[in-house]
């Protein structure tokens, strides 16, 4: 699995699918192990000895790394929902709103939004469960949602309209 991490304005790519993890292409020889008793790591990277504690810090995919007195703010996405994201983010506003609608079947976990309530481009409005994933759905573009079809606990398929604008 392919990660992209990004760490205050860094943006790297992890990729955890061969017999070598890569670091933005780049072969890195990695141990791990937990520090007993704590939620620490120890990590060996390229023979460079750091111990971290993530914390999480507010949302999915968001941690905040702490290695003795620096503190990192850090998001980690995985590729399928970095594209997940990037789809319900890559059409253009058109003159019209359209709908936001599920990109795949899935379970709705959470409804962000309500009717009457102004949303900036790239807010998240929805949360789909599909495949044990989590995917969070965002505002194409800025607008006021006109109705919320869905609810949480609602199975719904591929193309299902969730949230309407005006």
């Amino acid at each position: 699995m392919r990660y992209i991490v990004t760490i205050g304005e860094r943006t790297i790519e992890v990729d955890l699918s061969g017999e070598v993890p890569r670091v933005d292409g780049t072969p890195v020889r990695v141990d791990s192990a937990l520090v007993p008793g704590t939620g620490a790591r120890h990590l060996l990277i390229d023979g460079r000895s750091v111990t971290v504690l993530p914390v999480p810090a507010g949302g999915p995919g968001r941690w905040e790394i702490r290695s003795g007195v620096d503190r990192f703010d850090v998001h980690v996405e995985d590729e399928r929902t970095r594209a997940l994201r990037a789809f319900t983010r890559s059409a253009a506003a058109p003159a019209r709103r359209q709908p936001l609608v599920a990109p795949m079947p899935g379970l709705v976990v959470r409804v962000l939004v309500e009717p009457g309530q102004a949303v900036g481009a790239g807010e998240a409005l929805v949360t789909i469960e599909a495949m044990k994933m989590q995917n969070e759905l965002v505002a194409a573009a800025a607008g006021v949602v006109a109705r919320v079809a869905i609810a949480p606990g609602q199975a719904v398929e591929r193309g299902t309209v969730l949230v309407e604008f005006e």
